[in-house]
């Protein structure tokens, strides 16, 4: 197995963990869509693994979203201009938006758009969520680290899409509020080495999918 952190305030605990899958959504993963990032619909099937691993150990799971409103208003300054004129990305209701189906924990699932920039969470599951980002960070102006606390959390484990932008950013907001920390590299699109070893030196634990659920496995049995 990948190694664990094995320092006290680090090491990740499986019977305190939560899965946080970041930005699985049609418009970036499915070949051919509007943003697809590259290298994201091939590590889908580790993240649905992922998914159903927590689900079977009642472990929290939050699927973390962008919305891009069609006038640019929730839109990060990077991409703005590109929404005015035009683009439709991961606009609130439209198809593209929602979560690939491989991911959702029933076939009817569908993203509430209006509840997730209200900023509230939508169930979807027993012990599962989706919740809308404004920005890079999924904890940046978000009720995500207060709804971890309320649940008991104090291990996250994520995957998702695309590392360089939300996944990083959203390890470093965990990282800055003393969460444990385990990062899933066969299941975050746009990894790369440089970036492991950050990781590395700020005790984030590496594991792959296999790794991963036989960890939870073991530590919530």
């Amino acid at each position: 197995m990948a190694a664990l952190s094995e320092l006290t305030y680090t090491h990740p605990h499986a019977a305190a963990a939560a899965l946080i899958t970041i930005d699985v959504q049609n418009d970036f993963v499915l070949p051919g869509a509007p943003a697809e990032i590259a290298g994201t619909y091939e590590r889908l099937a580790a993240i649905r693994m992922l998914a159903e691993a927590f689900r079977r150990a009642g472990r929290p799971i939050v699927h973390v979203v962008r919305l891009y409103k069609p006038d640019g208003s929730n839109v990060d300054a990077c991409r703005r201009e590109f929404i005015e004129k035009g683009a439709r990305i991961a606009a609130p209701g439209s198809a593209g938006a929602d979560l690939v189906n491989a991911l959702k924990p029933r076939a009817d699932v569908k993203l509430d758009a209006d509840l997730l920039l209200a900023g509230r969470f939508q169930p979807v599951g027993e012990c599962e969520w989706l919740m809308y980002k404004p920005r890079w960070d999924a904890f940046y102006q978000t009720g995500l680290e207060v709804h971890l606390q309320q649940l008991g959390v104090d291990t996250v484990v994520f995957c998702g899409c695309n590392f360089p932008n939300c996944p990083r950013a959203s390890i470093y907001g965990a990282s800055n509020r003393d969460l444990r920390l385990i990062v899933v590299d066969d299941a975050v699109s746009g990894i790369y080495e440089k970036g492991v070893a950050e990781l590395r030196n700020i005790q984030v634990s590496l594991m792959n999918t296999a790794e991963c659920v036989k960890w939870l496995r073991e530590g919530t049995a």
